[in-house]
């Protein structure tokens, strides 16, 4: 005669106890890789609208204040920022290298990343040294639209290469070891991307100020 505990007992079956394993998308390396590529355009379309709304911005007072837009004592922006970018076209480049060297499973991309940060820390500080340069001058960013747009144009885009820095640094421990290799090279590729934008953005930024800045 059945017992009080098998009658409460539920009845469980084989197919109930063996859960199967189901492959995803996501077990295969290559799909992971794409799918992160596809996540990181979308990442930097979204920085896209924001830079070129910012760009846009500052092209639509400019033209609609005319000459009235730059005071008649206003510097020019500082011509060490020309230096600051020639840094980081270099910069972009050895940050290709590197990843490039990932690809292979090449240990040059420790060093290249290496590089990279060196120059992203030398771009910072002749940034630094151009709004000191300004402000030495009495230029500061609540006195006109002028120096309201500089700080927060130049400042909006040293933001973001700070907070890139985190990420170009674990990815430069990680190269340090070689740890990219032709299966895996999926986070420097995707450091690279993130650099390439950082750069071509600064490029038309800084066209954008100078141009903004001629009377």
């Amino acid at each position: 005669m059945p017992t009080r505990r098998s009658l409460l007992s539920p009845v469980r079956s084989d197919a109930a106890r063996t859960v199967p394993q189901r492959d995803t998308p996501f077990d295969d390396p290559k799909a992971r890789f794409q799918a992160g590529l596809f996540g990181m355009w979308l990442f930097l379309a979204t920085l896209a609208v924001l830079f070129v709304s910012a760009i846009l911005g500052y092209v639509v007072v400019r033209v609609d204040n005319g000459d009235g837009f730059i005071p008649a004592n206003a510097p020019a922006p500082p011509s060490i920022l020309l230096a600051s970018t020639v840094l980081l076209v270099v910069s972009s480049a050895t940050m290709q290298r590197a990843a490039n060297a990932g690809r292979r499973g090449d240990p040059a991309q420790g060093g290249m990343m290496l590089v990279t940060i060196a120059l992203a820390l030398g771009f910072l500080a002749i940034q630094a040294v151009a709004w000191r340069q300004w402000v030495t001058q009495g230029v500061l960013v609540a006195d006109n639209l002028y120096a309201w747009t500089f700080y927060v144009l130049t400042g909006m885009h040293a933001a973001h290469v700070l907070g890139g820095l985190p990420a170009m640094a674990i990815t430069a421990v990680k190269a340090a070891r070689a740890a990219y290799t032709p299966d895996n090279h999926r986070g420097i590729v995707y450091c690279a991307m993130y650099w390439h934008f950082l750069d071509g953005a600064w490029i038309v930024l800084y066209a954008t100020l100078w141009f903004g800045s001629l009377r």
